[in-house]
């Protein structure tokens, strides 16, 4: 588990600036059928917690995308700001969006949703691989606490 990290952000055209102060450092893949429909491929992205600011609001959409999570987006240049889990108001969010320092160690940890993930591609970086299942019954586990 990496320690938390302050990280800075801002999207395509520049009119969002984000701004993180308890970020994660792995890097996890989603390959559910809504994040490669949204993006086009797997999701590549940080748990950003909840400490999360992203300025100025007026230039940021939301999409209720299921009953659980939002996904969030530039409204003037459609990059991709995150998705957000309604009830605990964390953000997940797109490692791109963040100016990565070579000096930070990032890794490449858990890959979910592999059961929904398509035979054309293949990541060589051994991770831990959970299934859809996996996901929510880790998800109900933790809620439950």
């Amino acid at each position: 588990m990496s320690l938390p990290v302050n990280l800075k952000g801002i999207c395509l055209c520049k009119a969002v600036s984000i701004e993180v102060t308890q970020a994660k450092t792995d890097v996890d893949a989603c390959h559910c059928a809504s994040c490669r429909k949204w993006g086009g491929g797997p999701m590549l992205a940080i748990d950003c917690g909840t400490k999360v600011t992203l300025a100025p609001n007026d230039s940021v959409s939301v999409y209720d995308s299921s009953d659980w999570a939002q996904r969030g987006f530039c409204r003037h240049c459609g990059s991709h700001l995150f998705y957000r889990l309604k009830e605990t108001q964390q953000y997940i969010m797109p490692v791109g969006l963040f100016e990565i320092p070579d000096t930070m160690d990032v890794g490449f940890h858990t890959q979910i949703f592999t059961d929904e993930k398509p035979a054309y591609y293949d990541f060589a970086n051994q991770t831990k691989m959970m299934t859809g299942e996996e996901v929510f019954a880790a998800f109900m586990s933790q809620a439950g606490k």
